[in-house]
């Protein structure tokens, strides 16, 4: 029987790091996002040497980013060792990671209530949900999926240490979560989930009276037993609060008054839940409507809130797990619901990675109780859905949807351009995206000109090309690819994309200027001189072109117009070639 048990953990397991890798796929061709990937990764000025000892040392005793977060940048760092500043291997280990969390959350609960099934369930709804899309597709989110993995194993250490308290197992504990905490500092809620654990499942907590079957402890015995994991929370939350205030990150009251940061904190809570249902319209920045968020809204989300915790404490004693997984919900999102309002977000999917498992906890096991009518609080091995084929049917079909919803929705962080065309498209005016789609837009003209300047010009035209696929009323990019490609001996398509930035920019002085160049190369001295006299009526001032007059009227023979280019040329601060003017002299004296 017991080797039936681990072979059905071992099948779940796989098949749910399976579908998990599946479901995130794309994320292993996206990029490195203009938006905050730069800062931690690719224009960081340490993580792109490596692991070094320097940039140890930098991680551990210098705020970068407004974060204070070492054993991220290590990883980052660790990252760049391996696969450089490629960003496949980058998006790789956040994606292992996330997978690792899948299916170490399914062990966790099983190891926690017996049920194997709704474990499975919740920990798929985990691996596969849409909201999660941004922790595992943005690289500077590593710290989320990395946290996370600590907050787990963290919740393993604890679990073995309720079973048999002793100072042994109590420090694994502890150290587990200090390397959470320099992950990221979101693990500042983790003691407050473990006296949720000692009430449900673990049946560690009593009110009163011993009704449970099993040793319990008053509450202020088990608030006790936590001191040293407070202590540490509150420490890593002094730090944080630090760190962002002094780089600029927290948002002062009168920019942001507290009523305000009240009401949208109850309306992002209601929103996640929506998203959670109906996973539709998601954004990299839901932009904070700061004053400007409706009263009714506000005081509709705080019903609705109430409501919910009423309907989830009431019946807390026969279902526990309902009291445990709302109170996971609300009080793990504490530090990221605005209050203290950091950045210009009212709400962010990241935020849900850790959350949404009391939610998922309270659809598994209610799904099992509905179906059942039994008592879902008993932390007994019961099996989930003995005899309901449509709920089984119900949760598949459910989860198909969500793992394709996924699929789509890390399709979005391809790249800076896709995923800011998609945020403007679902939120509207928002500044941040605007401004990231427009430095995005011309990061490829900006690099191709770089490439361009070192030599490297097949990279440089597959840059201008995507610029203009991205930006095709751009003339700056065609000139610059015309430019290239002559540089290629590509004569024939440098003259078409000449001809198409004049197309565009009819006042193109210097276009014409040089498709007149590329034409006289070409032996096209009447089309090169046409060109050349558009150039100088449209900019006058262009020396260079006049210099080219000056030398194609010599040849020609009309010594007195190449002298009157000279006389231009000289007068926009360019000095002919000596030899020329000799030739020049020896045919017509200077006039």
């Amino acid at each position: 029987m017991e080797s039936m048990k681990v072979s059905s953990r071992l099948t779940i397991s796989l098949v749910l790091a399976l579908i998990t890798l599946t479901a995130f796929w794309p994320v292993l061709h996206a990029g490195f996002l203009n938006y905050d990937d730069d800062e931690y990764v690719t224009d960081n000025p340490q993580v792109p040497a490596g692991l070094t000892i320097e940039g140890a040392k930098w991680a551990f005793t210098t705020p970068h980013s407004m974060n204070w977060h070492p054993l991220t940048w290590l990883s980052h760092m660790a990252d760049v060792e391996l696969f450089g500043l490629n960003p496949r291997g980058h998006h790789l280990i956040n994606l292992l990671f996330h997978a690792a969390n899948t299916v170490l959350l399914f062990l966790l609960l099983v190891r926690m209530t017996g049920s194997v099934w709704r474990s499975g369930f919740v920990a798929a709804l985990f691996g596969m949900h849409p909201l999660h899309v941004e922790s595992v597709a943005w690289v500077s989110e590593r710290k989320d999926v990395l946290s996370t993995l600590f907050w787990i194993l963290a919740t393993w250490a604890y679990i073995r240490y309720a079973e048999v308290p002793r100072l042994r197992r109590y420090i694994p504990v502890f150290l587990l979560m200090a390397l959470g905490l320099l992950s990221k500092p979101m693990l500042v809620t983790l003691p407050f989930v473990f006296l949720l654990l000692d009430y449900w499942p673990l049946q560690r907590l009593s009110f009163g009276k011993k009704d449970t079957g099993k040793p319990s402890l008053p509450l202020w015995k088990l608030v006790v037993e936590k001191t040293p994991l407070f202590a540490m929370a509150a420490a890593s939350s002094a730090v944080t609060y630090i760190v962002q205030q002094k780089g600029g990150a927290v948002s002062s009251f009168e920019a942001v008054p507290f009523g305000a940061r009240v009401a949208n904190a109850l309306v992002a809570y209601v929103g996640y839940i929506g998203k959670m249902v109906w996973p539709a319209k998601l954004a990299v920045l839901y932009p904070h409507p700061g004053t400007t968020l409706p009263v009714w809204k506000a005081v509709a989300a705080g019903v609705v809130l109430a409501l919910i915790t009423f309907l989830a404490v009431v019946p807390a004693r026969r279902r526990r797990y309902m009291a445990v997984g709302w109170l996971w919900y609300l009080g793990t999102l504490v530090p990221m619901i605005g209050l203290v309002q950091v950045g210009g977000q009212a709400m962010a999917d990241r935020y849900t990675y850790v959350p949404l498992i009391g939610l998922f906890v309270m659809i598994a096991w209610g799904m099992n109780d509905g179906a059942t009518r039994r008592q879902g609080d008993k932390a007994t091995p019961t099996p989930p859905y003995p005899h309901t084929p449509i709920l089984t049917a119900l949760a598949l079909i459910v989860l198909g949807a969500l793992m394709a919803k996924t699929w789509v929705q890390a399709g979005y962080w391809r790249d800076s351009i896709t995923l800011f065309r998609h945020t403007i498209a679902v939120t509207g005016p928002n500044y941040v995206a605007h401004y990231n789609l427009g430095c995005a837009l011309v990061a490829h003209y900006n690099l191709g000109c770089a490439l361009g300047e070192k030599g490297r010009l097949e990279e440089a035209v597959e840059h201008y090309r995507e610029s203009i696929r991205v930006t095709p009323g751009y003339p700056r990019a065609h000139y610059n690819l015309a430019g290239t490609l002559r540089d290629q001996g590509k004569l024939d398509e440098a003259a078409a994309e000449y001809r198409e930035a004049i197309r565009l920019d009819p006042e193109y002085a210097e276009a014409y200027h040089n498709l007149g160049n590329l034409l006289d190369d070409q032996k096209k001295g009447d089309e090169a001189l046409a060109m050349y006299l558009e150039a100088v009526r449209l900019n006058p001032t262009l020396a260079e072109v006049h210099n080219n007059l000056a030398i194609k009227y010599y040849f020609e023979g009309e010594y007195v117009k190449a002298w009157e280019e000279v006389r231009l040329t000289r007068k926009y601060g360019v000095e002919p070639h000596a030899e020329f003017i000799e030739a020049l002299s020896g045919k017509m004296p200077e006039p």
